[in-house]
């Protein structure tokens, strides 16, 4: 019985100290010159949130917050680790305390243990640890410029994500890592076909950067509302103090995490003095218009009107006003028609309701005038439009039957009764058809039993349709598989020209989804790739490495890669497809 207590006392233990949480702080070296830098990481074995450091007295932060994560199996258990790590450069010689830093995990907040370091005079040789990561860190810069923080409801604002990238170093490629959703904004990006790189300042330095998204933002609520930022991972090429045989300096290469700044305007409410009853909405800079495309013509003829709002504003956002007519005209329903753009400056543009108008009688019929109003960013005043009457005369066709004379007025006119019933014909010639000549001959029972001959029919015409389309898809995920081999062995072939290697590798990993996952190109989100994947049983390390290949081959568009980066994008395809080939 104490044997059996003993094991079970022995298994809770075990499975609390694995289940325990760890967060650790550990510094580079606990001993440093004046003249030298020390790196300290908090690292913990669970994720965490609202990380709080401590507030590193006695030293100047040089470097960090760098954060990372790891996931790995060994011998079938699963290990995690996520940490922040900073290089810190110390202010005058002593002993110095790192503080506690905190995070919350599982609804509980945790503590690092203080640690001490020791700093001593200035040495000949210092040694900064990874100090790459700090020249990186310190030249390169990602910003969010915003148009306008106090805007209108409504009223556009244009989003800029610039990379400001220093003189001493060189970026190779980067790749997005999260992309800003807008949940409370009507949004739109502004295509960028080709990244610019120009020559400009950063905090009083000569800089390098670019623009890489352009996005143009209407806010539909008001207050206080938050713009995501942007998150790059950059390959960053960081000059050493190394030299070839030539004499040349060598490049090192660092991934260097980047990320915009949050940024919070305050949308403004749309003034209540002087709105108009009519008002639906629209806010910009608007001119309006009621037009026909003929003024004369017959009964029975048609002619169009339409009611078209221009310029630039929130043109998508808003319903245009109805015309008011005679009822006496048949009017269709109108058709909308839309010819907008996106620039900085918001969208603009026309947007028309097009009506189809036919006059039944002749007279002169009335299209009343139609008022618009909208809010002028410009002056912040509300305005109204208001089109002129337009008079549509009908020269020929049938009176009023009340009125032989042309009459203006929405009173419906009647057609005259003499011919309004032409086209029915009032003495036909029919045939009386006899039981003898139908009921019970050959063509009645022929049509009597034939639905039911149909049964069967359908019956196994449905099973052959059911198992035509089973073929068809174990066909086109048959073919899929071979196309996603054929374009894998073609990147291969073309590791060294750029756009043909990332041209075919994509088209491998699209066949690849289409294949194991069964979904159409047009359902390939990195959402829904990453949903299907893990529905699948594909494990979350795994995803995000197949969406950074996805990401790969789009960024890569945009920046000039070296075969050799080339070569380690191709070995991670063929490493992650056979990874997820087995946990499918």
């Amino acid at each position: 019985m104490k044997s059996k207590l003993l094991y079970i006392l022995v298994f809770f233990i075990g499975f609390f100290a694995q289940a325990q949480v760890k967060f650790e702080a550990k510094v580079s070296r606990n001993t440093i010159g004046l003249n030298e830098r020390v790196r300290v990481d908090f690292t913990m074995n669970q994720d965490g949130d609202n990380f709080n450091p401590p507030d590193f007295r006695g030293f100047q932060v040089v470097g960090g917050p760098f954060q990372s994560i790891s996931n790995s199996w060994i011998n079938g258990k699963k290990s995690y680790e996520k940490s922040y790590g900073y290089y810190l450069q110390p202010n005058s010689r002593g002993k110095f305390t790192i503080g506690q830093a905190e995070i919350q995990i599982g609804g509980k907040t945790y503590k690092t243990t203080p640690i001490e370091v020791e700093v001593v005079a200035a040495v000949n040789n210092p040694t900064d640890g990874n100090n790459a990561e700090i020249t990186a860190s310190q030249n390169i810069h990602l910003v969010t410029k915003i148009s306008d923080e106090t805007p209108y409801l409504n009223e556009g604002i244009s989003v800029e994500y610039i990379l400001y990238v220093s003189p001493n170093i060189n970026v190779s490629q980067w790749r997005a890592l999260n992309n800003p959703t807008f949940p409370d904004f009507w949004s739109q990006n502004i295509d960028i076909n080709q990244l610019n790189v120009k020559q400009g300042t950063f905090q009083g330095e000569p800089y390098r950067y670019v623009t890489l998204r352009k996005t143009i933002l209407y806010p539909q609520k008001i207050g206080e509302l938050k713009i995501e930022p942007l998150t790059l991972s950059v390959s960053v090429d960081v000059p050493s103090d190394k030299r070839d045989f030539f004499g040349r300096r060598l490049y090192e290469t660092v991934q260097q995490r980047v990320a915009a700044q949050t940024r919070t305007i305050e949308v403004r409410p749309l003034p209540t003095e002087g709105k108009p009853v009519n008002f639906s909405g629209a806010v910009g800079s608007f001119n309006f218009s009621v037009t026909t495309n003929r003024e004369t013509l017959d009964a029975g003829e048609a002619l169009e009107a339409s009611v078209k709002v221009s310029g630039n504003g929130n043109l998508m956002l808003f319903q245009l006003p109805k015309l008011d007519l005679p009822s006496s005209l048949e009017v269709y329903e109108p058709q909308h028609q839309e010819d907008i753009n996106t620039n900085l400056n918001g969208v603009y543009g026309s947007i028309s309701d097009n009506y189809t108008i036919v006059p039944q009688q002749k007279g002169k019929f009335p299209i009343s005038p139609v008022s618009f109003s909208y809010f002028d960013t410009r002056s912040e005043t509300y305005r109204t439009i208001t089109s002129n009457q337009i008079v549509i005369d009908v020269e020929n066709g049938p009176l009023n039957s009340g009125n032989q004379s042309a009459s203006v007025g929405t009173t419906k006119n009647l057609v005259e009764a003499g011919n309004q019933f032409r086209y029915i014909q009032l003495k036909p010639k029919l045939k009386e058809i006899g039981k003898e000549d139908f009921f019970e001959s050959t063509w009645f029972w022929v049509l009597l039993l034939f639905p039911l001959l149909l049964i069967p029919i359908g019956i196994l015409a449905g099973r052959k349709y059911i198992n035509k389309q089973n073929d068809q898809v174990s066909n086109n995920v048959k073919k899929a598989d071979k196309l996603a081999r054929k374009y894998l062995s073609e990147a291969k072939s073309n590791i060294g020209e750029n756009t043909i290697f990332y041209v075919a590798l994509e088209k491998a990993l699209h066949n690849y989804l289409k294949a194991k996952l069964r979904i159409t190109t047009s359902e390939m989100s990195k959402e829904n790739i990453r949903k299907a994947l893990a529905e699948k049983g594909a494990s979350e390390a795994n995803a995000n490495e197949f969406i950074g290949l996805l990401e790969n081959c789009e960024m890569a568009r945009y920046s000039p890669t070296t075969t050799g980066e080339n070569t380690q994008v191709y070995e991670r395809a063929t490493e992650v497809l056979p990874a997820i080939d087995k946990e499918l």
